[in-house]
Formats: C-alpha cells, structure tokens, sequence
C-alpha cells in the first residue's frame, strides 16, 4: 500500500489487483491489509448493492479510520486485528467458503511511516514503537532491551538480511548496557557507529528497521496463518491476490501458492489452487507517479473446485 498524504491515497497496482480480484459485482470481499483504504474504495466502487467487503487492519488507527468512512455503508464490516485471524472473522459473518477474493497488500502504509510518533521511520525522530497493533506488547524498544545478543543478531541477519548482524547486535548490547535504546534517533546512532561501510543506495540502517519491525509484528508467522485462512475461505473460482515488498515476504507467497496449486514435485494432494498469470511488476507510469511501487509484486491465484469423490 502507499500514501503520499492527506487526500492523495494511491494504492499499489490498482488496476492490476482489480484485474486480479476479477471482482463480482454480488460477490464477498475480505481486504486484510485495509490500510489507507485505496484498494478497499476501488473494491466497494466495484460492487453492487448485494455484495459484501469485510476490511480487517491490526493498526487500530486504520479500523478506526474505515469504520468512520463506510459507517453508512451495510456492504462493509470492519474488523481490527491480524489477517491471521481472517477465518475467525469470515466466520463470524457465517460466510466461509463463500469468499470471492481475498487480499493482502503486505507493503507498509505511509500514514503509519509518516507518523513519527509511530517509529516505524529512521527518517523521523520519535519513540521506537513499530507495533502496527498499538494494543499489543512489546515496542520495539521492549524487544531490543530484553533479547540477548544471539537473539538480535538472527533476527538481524534472518529477517534485515543484515550482513552486519553480528556487529551491529554487539553495539546494542553495549549501548544498552550504559542507557535504553528508546528513541529512532538512538537506534540510527547506534548502527552507524556499527557499521564498518554503507551501501550506496540504501540508508544504513534500512535492514535493521525492517527486521524490528518484522519481529515485533510477527509478519512471517501472521503471513504463513493468512495463506493458510485464506485458502480455507475461498469460495470455489475465489480470487487470492498477494502484493509483497521484499524476498522475505514474496518467496512463501509464491512457494504457497505453487505448493497448493500442485507444482511441486511429490505433490500427492490433488491442486487446489490455479496460478493466474498477471503482470507481476508495476508499469512505468505508476512508477514514475508512485517510488514506493517499484518493489511490489503481484501474485494471483484461483481456488479450484473441490474434487468429486469418486465413488466404488
């Protein structure tokens, strides 16, 4: 998703999501990742008066925000919490395998990166909290004081792709030692004084940022639940449609999907899942409006009828 400010919501990709939804004017929708709400509106716009979007956001600053906006709107439910709870609150609306399409733009809103009261931004100084879901423990500064050196250096390297894992997790350790990592100023400091060189195109402490904030959201393990919930909800011909924003996120997307879709050798399981070919990349004149394009990737995939058993 991205936002460039207040009025100016351009989500990611639009036109090919909505191609890849392959929307049904009757049909229901589940937005997992609700966010600034570009997608949702394009969805809702789509639809007739029968069908259905539920939007669920684990930010309660993003619920908040689409239950004021669709509070006059029967077609739209919103629910705050993690899309790894996607079939609880399909559930609750008695709608499981009913679901025309589901998706997950997993890429960060920019409402919540230009808000430094957030800490999700090296750019702006501020508290460092990163939680999207601001109900739930810990910050990012709780994690960084109570995870020990091995911790902090795995997470770094597993999750940053930080090739300075080690020593950077070393600098914590000893800086926090003297005071509390508390502020993203204090982090900056610490990882510059880290780092023996930088990359050329990337602020230095991009890797590290990234990695707190995905261990302190649990994206991997709510990403591996959501595939799973959402498989269980599809309606058959539903539509699972997947923007990712880096290899950690878009490779168990695309393993998930050409695992159920039956393309890996010693799959025993008949396919439930059918790949769906959709540009995958951005075009350049959403890139030259929108940057924060350039990383996505797109993939679709459609839920397959369940097989007939056979019968002696």
């Amino acid at each position: 998703m991205s936002h460039t400010g207040a009025g100016t919501h351009r989500p990611v990709m639009l036109d090919e999501v909505m191609q890849g939804l392959a929307i049904q004017t009757s049909g229901c929708y589940v937005d997992g990742t609700y966010g600034g709400g570009g997608h949702a509106r394009a969805l809702l716009a789509a639809l007739g008066p029968n069908g259905r979007l539920l939007a669920i956001d684990k930010d309660p600053a993003a619920a908040a925000r689409a239950r004021a906006e669709f509070a006059g709107d029967a077609r739209v439910s919103v629910h705050h919490g993690s899309f790894a709870r996607l079939g609880e609150f399909v559930d609750a609306h008695g709608l499981r395998g009913q679901i025309a399409g589901v998706l997950l733009d997993l890429g960060m809103s920019s409402i919540q990166l230009d808000d430094a009261g957030r800490g999700f931004s090296f750019m702006r100084p501020g508290p460092l909290d990163m939680r999207m879901d601001t109900s739930r423990e810990p910050t990012a500064a709780q994690w960084l004081q109570d995870a020990d050196q091995g911790q902090i250096e795995q997470v770094l390297r597993e999750l940053g792709e930080e090739r300075y894992a080690r020593r950077i997790a070393a600098a914590v350790v000893a800086r926090r030692a003297q005071a509390p990592i508390t502020t993203t100023d204090d982090l900056v400091n610490v990882v510059r004084g880290a780092m023996p060189r930088r990359e050329q195109h990337k602020h230095f402490a991009t890797r590290t940022f990234q990695a707190l904030r995905m261990v302190v959201n649990h994206e991997i393990e709510d990403l591996a639940a959501g595939l799973d919930q959402a498989l269980s909800v599809l309606a058959p011909g539903g539509r699972l449609v997947v923007l990712s924003f880096h290899s950690l996120e878009d490779r168990p997307v695309k393993q998930f999907m050409r695992l159920h879709a039956g393309r890996f050798e010693g799959a025993h399981e008949p396919p439930v899942l059918r790949l769906v070919r959709v540009p995958k990349k951005a075009g350049a004149a959403e890139l030259a409006v929108n940057p924060r394009a350039r990383s996505a990737i797109l993939r679709v995939a459609e839920r397959l009828p369940d097989p007939v058993p056979a019968h002696d």
